[in-house]
């Protein structure tokens, strides 16, 4: 049978013994034994997501979140349909955000949202922008805001920007999909970033490597009225016990080793600076964009060579960036990543572009 470009890529990435880029994506065999290994996979599973690993998540998401509730959702993208109608019709956001980027505007589509940008700019919005946008509902905030960056405001900032919405009577969301690694730099836990909120979102396949799924927090009323949406969108699945198991793994095993990551990244970032275009240049979490001046489609031939000759992952797959010439790709500092010294990953990135002169 003939290796599809895929699978030959995925080949090669798995076949590197030493990765900068992300974390390997362990095989089906690799992630039930996992999963089997798991406390919690030796009771009963969920029904409808009743009981089991599900109810065990829930209650631990709430209590890290320090919410009376807390719901399971297959996708974030239903996640943030159901809380975003129920807060109400408008819904200011950023033109970079998620719903507006990756979710094939869903919220106007299914839901019949209509969305405000209070700013342009790439970072979250200001006080002011705010308080001088057009009515809203709610106001949803990104944290941190991947698309130009994975940017996040400073503590005194966000406080300053939820409490402009609160005066003009509106609700926040937060599209938290990675505030777990925003705790860092913003100084605060997740409990107290939470409680800037009236509802939050996270993601246990981002940042946690868990299968797929999120959830919803919020208060016993709010999460009632998530649960009967979750149903008329079509995420009541019968069972979802597998994709909890992996979110409770990336808790135990993922969630402690996050503040060493974000460290880390601002090593991995000033040592390819040098090299590099590094954005942000001093990272606000574990991951940053790295830019060159190269179509995408040559430096993955160079980066897919360099890794089978090599054995090592140093950039990833880059993608063309809109800008004539270059090309982008995101960086994730993870676990395999740590074994790498600033000297280690400034040899990777020379090695690597030297085959693009």
């Amino acid at each position: 049978m003939t290796e599809t470009e895929v699978e030959r890529r995925t080949r090669i990435v798995r076949s590197c013994a030493r990765r900068l880029n992300g974390s390997p994506m362990p095989s089906p065999a690799d992630r039930l034994a996992q999963l089997a290994a798991h406390p919690a996979a030796g009771g009963l599973g969920d029904m409808y997501g009743d009981g089991g690993p599900v109810a065990a998540l829930e209650t631990r998401v709430a209590d890290l979140l320090g919410a009376e509730a807390a719901l399971f959702f297959p996708t974030g993208t239903m996640a943030q349909q159901a809380a975003l109608r129920i807060h109400g019709t408008t819904v200011a956001l950023h033109p970079q955000s998620h719903p507006e980027v990756h979710e094939r505007h869903a919220y106007s589509t299914l839901s019949g949202l209509r969305a405000v940008w209070p700013t342009r700019a790439p970072r979250l919005p200001t006080p002011e922008e705010i308080a001088a946008c057009e009515p809203f509902d709610t106001l949803m905030l990104e944290l941190p805001l991947r698309d130009p960056g994975f940017l996040l405001p400073t503590w005194d900032e966000l406080t300053a920007t939820v409490a402009a919405a609160r005066d003009r009577g509106a609700r926040v969301h937060l599209d938290g999909a990675r505030l777990w690694e925003s705790t860092v730099q913003l100084g605060h836990g997740l409990a107290e970033i939470a409680a800037l909120a009236d509802s939050v979102y996270v993601s246990f396949y981002k940042t946690l490597g868990g299968i797929s799924g999120a959830a919803l927090t919020g208060s016993a009323g709010f999460v009632a009225e998530a649960r009967a949406w979750r149903h008329r969108y079509g995420g009541n699945l019968f069972q979802q016990w597998p994709a909890a198991l992996s979110a409770l793994v990336g808790l135990d095993a993922e969630l402690p080793r996050l503040e060493e990551y974000v460290a880390h990244a601002k090593v991995v970032a000033g040592a390819l600076a040098a090299h590099v275009t590094v954005h942000p240049a001093v990272p606000h979490t574990h991951q940053f964009q790295v830019w060159l001046p190269y179509p995408a489609e040559v430096v993955n031939a160079a980066a897919l060579a360099h890794a089978e000759e090599t054995g090592e992952w140093v950039l990833g797959f880059l993608w063309d960036a809109g800008t004539p010439g270059w090309s982008m790709t995101e960086m994730t500092v993870a676990g395999p990543a740590l074994e790498w010294t600033a000297e280690d990953v400034t040899a990777g990135v020379k090695a690597l572009l030297s085959r693009l002169s």
